[in-house]
């Protein structure tokens, strides 16, 4: 929806809505269909974030101009200026929870994103972890579990970067 509103095939203000409300629903449903994996817990954290400080400013998820331009995508910064999309808007002064907005910088992928996004991030990587070990049915402590996450997700930020 996202697109289309850029290519001017929907008008931002009912696709944006839209577009957040359907995904929640279907996240809120993978959720509760998997909520025996925990890391899952971490997602729905970043979830409740993310949903916060996107109701709490109009129903756009607010993102940093510098931020854009550390990142070296300086150019959206004129689709956000001319409010053509549907998702997100440039933090200003009047930005509510400016905090939890996309204002973490990820160099080697090139993007913006917000402390909710990166609570998700780190929940998926832990589903795929618990998930592997739970096939696996070797069991670890949970210390041991948490070691392994953090130690995975720091091998593919490593990548990433080695990649840029």
């Amino acid at each position: 929806m996202a697109y289309g509103t850029y290519r001017g095939l929907f008008r931002p203000e009912w696709a944006g809505p839209l577009a957040k409300a359907l995904v929640l629903l279907l996240v809120g449903y993978g959720l509760s269909q998997n909520r025996h994996l925990k890391s899952l817990y971490a997602v729905l954290l970043g979830l409740l974030l993310n949903t916060l400080v996107i109701f709490a400013n109009g129903g756009h998820m607010p993102v940093s101009l510098e931020a854009l331009h550390r990142a070296g995508i300086a150019d959206f910064e004129p689709i956000l200026k001319s409010k053509g999309d549907a998702v997100h808007a440039l933090l200003d002064e009047h930005t509510r929870l400016p905090f939890l907005g996309d204002v973490i910088l990820l160099p080697p992928l090139r993007k913006v994103v917000s402390p909710g996004d990166a609570l998700i991030l780190l929940g998926i990587a832990g589903v795929v972890v618990e998930g592997a070990l739970k096939a696996g049915r070797f069991r670890l402590s949970p210390r041991q579990a948490a070691l392994r996450v953090l130690a995975f997700f720091l091998l593919v930020l490593g990548l990433l970067a080695l990649r840029s």
